[in-house]
This record gives C-alpha cells, sequence and structure tokens, in this order.
C-alpha cells in the first residue's frame, strides 16, 4: 500500500516539476496580491488599527491562498489522466482506489505546500518576519491541513466531472468566495453580520486564522479550535473524497 501511495505521489511531484511554466506561473497571483494590497490598503491598514503593520495581516493570506489555488486544481490531473487513459489503467490494476485516493491527495498536498513555502520564502523578502522556529512549525501543520483539505475537495469534484472547462469554471465559482469571505485580505471583526456568519461556515476562514496565529500572533478564534476545526474537516472530506472516488467510471 505504501509504495503504491509513494509512486502515485512521485508521479505528481514529477510532473510538477517538470512544468516550469506552472509553477512560475503560480507565483504570479500571489506577487500581485501581495504588491497591490501590502502597499497599497498598507498606510490605510495602520492608520485604522493604530500603527499595526498590515504585511503582517495580509502575508498568511496570500500564504494561505498559493495554497487554495494550488491545491483545488489538482483534480485537474484526474481529469486529464481520464482523458488520456491512464487513470484506467490505474484503475484496473491490482490496487484499491483508495490508496490511488491517498497518493494523489498527498502528490497535491505535497505541490500546494511548495507553492505556499515558496510564497512564505517571498514575503519574508518584503518584510515579514516569523517570530520563532516553533511559531514555523506550527505554521507548517496549518498549511499542510490547508493543502491535503482542499485537494481533497478538487480530488472529490473531479471524481464526478470528466470535462476540465466545467471543473475549472465550478473551481472558480467555489474559490473565489472561500478566498475573499476566509478573512485573507481583511479582519473578520465589525463585519456585517450576514457577511460574518458566511465567513464562519467557510473552511479557509480557520485555517487562515490558525496560520496567522501562528506565525504573526493575531487569532480571532484561537489556534486550538483553528486546528481542531480544518483537522476534523480535513479528514472528513478525504472520507468523501475516497468515497466519491471508489465509486468513479473511468
Amino acid at each position: 500500500m505504501i509504495e503504491v501511495i509513494y509512486i502515485l505521489w512521485l508521479r505528481q511531484l514529477k510532473h510538477y516539476w517538470r512544468s516550469k511554466a506552472r509553477l512560475l506561473g503560480s507565483l504570479g497571483q500571489p506577487l500581485l496580491f501581495l504588491v497591490t494590497f501590502g502597499f497599497g490598503f498598507g498606510p490605510m491598514y495602520t492608520r485604522a488599527s493604530g500603527g499595526a503593520n498590515y504585511l503582517d495581516f495580509l502575508a498568511p493570506g496570500i500564504v494561505s491562498m498559493s495554497i487554495l489555488f494550488t491545491a483545488v486544481f489538482s483534480g485537474l490531473e484526474v481529469i486529464w489522466d481520464r482523458q488520456f487513459g491512464f487513470l484506467k489503467e490505474t484503475m484496473v490494476a491490482p490496487i484499491s482506489r483508495t490508496e490511488i485516493m491517498i497518493g494523489k491527495t498527498f502528490g497535491g498536498a505535497t505541490i500546494a505546500m511548495i507553492q505556499g513555502l515558496i510564497v512564505l520564502s517571498l514575503t519574508y523578502l518584503m518584510g515579514f518576519r516569523i517570530p520563532n522556529l516553533a511559531s514555523l512549525a506550527v505554521g507548517l501543520v496549518f498549511m499542510f491541513l490547508i493543502a491535503i483539505f482542499f485537494t481533497g475537495l478538487g480530488l472529490a469534484i473531479a471524481s464526478k466531472m470528466k470535462d476540465m472547462q466545467g471543473f475549472q469554471l465550478i473551481m472558480n465559482f467555489l474559490i473565489m468566495p472561500i478566498f475573499f469571505l476566509s478573512g485573507a485580505l481583511f479582519p473578520l471583526e465589525n463585519l456585517p453580520q450576514a457577511i460574518y456568519f458566511v465567513s464562519r461556515i467557510d473552511p479557509l476562514t480557520y485555517g487562515v486564522d490558525g496560520l496567522r496565529g501562528a506565525i504573526a500572533g493575531v487569532s480571532v478564534f484561537g489556534i486550538y479550535n483553528d486546528l481542531a476545526i480544518i483537522g476534523l474537516l480535513s479528514v472528513l472530506v478525504c472520507l468523501i473524497g475516497a468515497f466519491m472516488f471508489s465509486k468513479i467510471e473511468a
């Protein structure tokens, strides 16, 4: 079982590493948000908050955004494999579909983690600082859970789709509200009640809040609460994804 998972994990990493355009292109949007929001809204945030640095608030949100976008689009690998016949060959092999799901989930999550670490390094160049190694370790746990949750979500949805364009439309329809309502770009305090309610049921909210609490020392709901919620949601979405993947037709 471990060997099968490892091979599928390694295949996704090799595919990612060979696609240099994908690696570089996926950094464009996080950089754009960092520069435009960091320098554009930074002075206003500093005045409104009484001197707080907006980059310290923004950096965890942009790292989460990078992980989110990379993770959910891991589902494209399933549709791509289905169109070119690789998925059918995998399905008829003497391995369980759960093993395939786990391998693809870990592969997609690892790629999303790499993207997140690259963006985190870029925030360091812009002046963001993590207090200590312990904070970084806790932050890596939250990054991993965000990656697992949204990779599992992307794979679960892709398992029921055969159209690549349709998958991209659905993902864009889902992930943009998930991102903007997560508190990645603005504080959740003092929001209208309806927006605050939607933010509270957004899974990414707890990933962003936990990551921000770990590496920037600012948390609304508490790091332990965030960890418990995003951890449980990650397990739940993986179980649902494994069930849906077991019903897939190549």
